[in-house]
């Protein structure tokens, strides 16, 4: 093998080469067989090797839809270094529109993998072997879960060892918040980071739907992150927003069962105390009103109007800095 050929799934991608890369996974019952489909983009001078994942939820169809753009984006016809692009890595759970693999597993709860494990094990061993252990750097697409929905936002562990060099990078993909997250066992951000390699986990928006301004926001964001990576020439005009820290979030609950009546917008700024819901009963009468612990910023929210007691209700980001968000949060569009 010639030196810098990358090897992926057999295929031999030399630099200055581009090509589509279909990784053997488990058949189906009736024995048809099913891959993980990817895009392989290399270009002539070295550089990073940048991963762009979407829908390890099989329901979380807004990073697909970036991911063809940017396959399409003429940016990536001049690019150093690497990139591969994943638009569907649980391609069981999107042709079953369900966020799970056909056992009921969550994907994202089967890393780092083992190859003979259970079928989220396998498909996680594969997607460390064949591609991760090639990468420097991996951009993880997400929306909420079913019926919640996100505003953009970077999630990262921005504490410890490694916390500013994260942080840079967060901020260089311009998102309207970048918020912490500590890692989750056996998911896929704990199993790259523990390779040492750095992670964005990209939410924004909500499942089974494309929702045109998110994904708007991520192939504008997976291009800035790779300008900063100097994968991408610099822009003539720097048309990059700030992005603001969040150094936490935490879900308001439902303190009644019955009919939520969100009373705020989407990223609105909301302060202590502030009116921010109400929980109605079947005709219509008031049963609670939902007024919000702390400043912060509406970061996320429940899309079913029945909830039940202790049910999520809003997820509230909480900054520092909360004058100057409202400002900040209305140069952008979700």
């Amino acid at each position: 093998m010639k030196k810098n050929t990358l090897l992926i799934g057999g295929r031999r991608i030399r630099p200055g080469e581009r090509t589509q890369v279909y990784l053997d996974i488990p058949a189906l019952f009736d024995n048809a067989p099913m891959n993980i489909s990817l895009e392989v983009i290399r270009g002539l001078e070295p550089g990073p090797v940048l991963f762009v994942s979407a829908a390890i939820h099989g329901d979380e169809l807004n990073g697909t839809e970036a991911c063809h753009r940017l396959i399409k984006s003429p940016q990536m016809k001049n690019i150093k270094g690497t990139v591969i692009i994943a638009p569907i890595l649980n391609i069981y759970g999107f042709n079953n529109k369900s966020r799970y693999l056909p056992d009921r597993r969550d994907l994202n709860r089967c890393f780092p993998g083992n190859p003979t494990g259970s079928l989220g094990s396998r498909l996680a061993d594969i997607v460390m072997k064949e591609i991760v252990v090639h990468c420097t750097h991996v951009i993880d697409i997400h929306t909420g879960s079913l019926h919640r929905t996100n505003i953009p936002q970077i999630r990262a562990n921005f504490q410890g060892k490694g916390a500013k060099v994260m942080k840079e990078l967060a901020r260089s993909f311009g998102a309207p918040v970048m918020v912490h997250s500590n890692v989750r066992d056996g998911s896929f951000r704990e199993a790259v980071l523990q390779q040492g390699v750095p992670m964005l986990l990209f939410e924004g928006g909500e499942a089974m739907r494309f929702e045109e301004p998110i994904i708007k926001s991520i192939v504008r964001g997976v291009h800035s992150t790779m300008r900063a990576l100097g994968m991408l020439a610099p822009a003539k005009l720097d048309t990059q927003k700030d992005c603001l820290f969040a150094h936490k979030m935490s879900w308001i609950r439902a303190p009644h069962s019955g009919i939520f009546l969100l009373k705020k917008k989407l990223g609105s700024v909301v302060k202590e105390g502030e009116l921010v819901a109400r929980i109605k009963g079947p005709l219509g009468e008031n049963l609670a009103d939902v007024h919000t612990p702390y400043d912060g910023v509406i970061i996320g929210a429940t899309l079913i109007p029945q909830v039940m007691a202790g049910e999520g209700l809003i997820n509230i980001g909480l900054f520092e800095d909360i004058d100057v968000l409202e400002e900040h949060l209305e140069n952008f569009e979700f």
